[in-house]
């Protein structure tokens, strides 16, 4: 078993150290097929790792490989290609065409990936009885063939072909020597259905001095489905009579599967609002806008001339808008197949949802604000909340940290903002993410912000209105000193809040801070509240300047520990309210409404309880 694990590992480590020499384009399937004579080179030596290696440095995804002994006297009991599929690390499905001396003698396909189900089809062959056989993936369908020498035989199997792919329903490859030149009736007639993805113009046989082709690989086409070829080529090696064929294919998306995630609002203004949204395939996006949803603009993305496209993660920033207006938007995503410098493909265009946001206004003094904390990805957890809040109409969201715990990849934390957003309606609901310690920490941690607004655009902290209220956001960075050996040198959050110690300054000393007739401070690690906490560096930087600062409200989280610390308990001169923890026995879900010149703030728990009710 060991033995079997560490060749397994060594293949794979292999596979990617060769991958390098042909290059791979991202989303794209690689298909090869190979005649392989059994092993068989030109030089009339038999080498299963000759074979193994010319597979390896290619590093398909799926191999259509013809000419194959099982367990024949011929070749002393070998099954070839399960010696070729322990030798490359692949799955392996075999399909006998005939009994040949003692054992059988037919096609087969390797894969990287676990097959779904296989079958095999007999085909015509007077010299020799022919087989097709079909392996579903979970994807495609990639259809193995050696056709016969006889054209009549050939001729013949290509409606039984396509009668047997014709009720898959996603694409269908078909791969093999097919014993007939580009020009025949064969080629022609497959045509019909079938799209040639090699290049034909590069012969395959004989591997020493190529003079024809006669190996293909095909694309079904009355489903519909798209195939962009990225590339093909056709490897130089003599360890068969035939040389291997191969392309790098991408396919079309559904349309269903195109967007990665909805639309969501992000860095709200008076004049302008931001729309993010994903996409599963790089595509071509833009929206339309409007103040009539029957009336729409489009508006794109340019970056010095070019339309920004060929992207996954869309940002469209709408600018010179009118403050306190409704805008409807839809966004659209068009699918980019095949991206070449004079040849482009588009697959199918994917078209949101309608929907509105109204833009910030000073006039506007009244709304209501929801703010999570610490849910640390808890999805059941957040959608209890959601339900509790169901019955209360609100205009923002704050995610106050802690909330995309701890992100090691891009997917771990899309899906987060994915189903936050998806929770809150964050289409027509903008939202707010401050960041809290666990934000900060695994390998996605410093790209974060590229799937997010900043508080401040060009900085994880800042200031705006709401009305005629002033919300002044902090970034508190990590619980732990930077020199703590699990950061490894890598972070300096004491900077960053020193930064924040002046912006701080300027920011209470600023004419927007001081006509505000209510005043809100949110940030994730709180200054007060936590006196048995050792480390508490934001007090000692931005504690003399909170003794001035006459906030309504401090809105904090970290703790997992609901609190309220009245006003001077502790040298504050305002309220202070932590949120709770990420379980159902803890956490909070905090209600900040404004009306007229009345403030209040509600903190309820997973069953909708009120734990807190203040007057500001």
């Amino acid at each position: 078993m060991k033995k079997i694990t560490l060749l397994v590992c060594f293949a794979a480590l292999v596979f990617a150290l060769n991958s390098q020499t042909y290059p791979q384009t991202e989303n794209t399937i690689r298909v090869m097929s190979y005649n392989i004579r059994n092993a068989n080179g030109m030089d009339n030596v038999l080498d299963y790792q000759r074979v193994a290696d010319v597979i390896t440095q290619v590093a398909p995804d799926v191999v259509a490989v013809q000419e194959l002994d099982s367990v024949t006297n011929r070749s002393k009991g070998v099954d070839v290609l399960a010696r070729l599929a322990g030798l490359t690390a692949m799955y392996h499905v075999y399909g006998a065409s005939i009994t040949y001396d003692g054992g059988k003698y037919g096609i087969g396909v390797l894969s990287k990936e676990k097959p779904v189900s296989w079958k095999r089809i007999p085909l015509p062959g007077r010299e020799e009885a022919r087989s097709l056989l079909l392996v579903e993936f979970r994807d495609y369908v990639l259809g193995c063939s050696h056709f016969s020498l006889t054209a009549e035989d050939r001729v013949a199997s290509i409606p039984i072909i396509n009668q047997a792919v014709k009720d898959y329903d996603k694409p269908v490859f078909l791969a093999g020597d097919l014993n007939a030149v580009p020009a025949s009736q064969e080629l022609g007639d497959l045509q019909d259905n079938w799209l040639i993805l090699n290049d034909t113009a590069k012969y395959t046989i004989p591997s020493n001095q190529p003079r024809r082709t006669i190996d293909y690989i095909l694309g079904y086409t009355p489903k519909g489905y798209t195939y962009s070829v990225w590339r093909t080529f056709v490897p130089d090696t003599q360890a068969s009579d035939h040389l291997p064929v191969v392309a790098d294919i991408r396919l079309k998306a559904s349309q269903d599967d195109i967007f990665r995630s909805p639309a969501y609002l992000q860095n709200p203004a008076a004049d302008g609002m931001t729309v993010m949204w994903l996409t599963n395939v790089p595509c071509h996006s833009w929206m339309e806008y409007g103040t009539d949803s029957q009336n729409m603009q489009q508006v794109q993305t340019w970056d010095e001339g070019i339309a920004y496209s060929y992207n996954t993660l869309n940002r469209i920033r709408l600018t010179g808008l009118k403050p306190g207006t409704r805008y409807y938007y839809r966004v659209y995503s068009r699918e980019i197949t095949l991206n070449q410098p004079y040849r482009k493909e588009f697959g199918e265009t994917a078209v949101g949802n309608l929907a509105s946001f109204t833009t910030l206004d000073n006039k506007r003094t009244d709304f209501t604000a929801v703010i999570f904390n610490d849910l640390h990805n808890n999805y059941p957890l957040f959608d209890k909340f959601i339900g509790q809040l169901k019955d209360i109409p609100y205009d923002f969201v704050f995610f106050n940290g802690d909330c995309i715990a701890d992100p090691q990849t891009e997917d771990y934390a899309v899906n987060a903002i994915s189903h936050y957003s998806r929770g809150i309606d964050a289409g027509n609901v903008p939202s707010f993410y401050l960041r809290g310690n666990h934000e900060t920490r695994g390998a996605y941690a410093p790209f974060l912000w590229t799937l997010l607004g900043k508080s401040g655009v060009d900085h994880s902290y800042g200031a705006f209105n709401i009305g005629d209220t002033r919300f002044v956001l902090l970034d508190c960075g990590e619980d732990k000193p930077d020199s703590s050996s699990v950061y490894y040198g890598l972070n300096d959050f004491t900077q960053l809040r020193k930064d924040q110690a002046e912006f701080l300054k300027k920011e209470i000393a600023s004419k927007e801070f001081k006509s505000a007739k209510k005043r809100v401070l949110l940030h994730h690690i709180p200054v007060y509240g936590v006196s048995e906490r050792p480390y508490i560096p934001s007090r000692d930087l931005w504690g003399d300047i909170l003794a001035k600062a006459p906030f309504d409200i401090c809105l904090n989280a970290h703790t997992h520990r609901f609190n309220y610390t009245q006003k001077g308990k502790e040298g504050n001169i305002f309220p202070v309210v932590n949120g709770g923890g990420n379980n159902e026995q803890g956490a909070t879900v905090m209600v900040l409404r404004k009306q007229d010149n009345q403030m209040t703030l509600t903190v309820l728990n997973a069953n909708g309880e009120t734990l807190l009710t203040l007057n500001l």
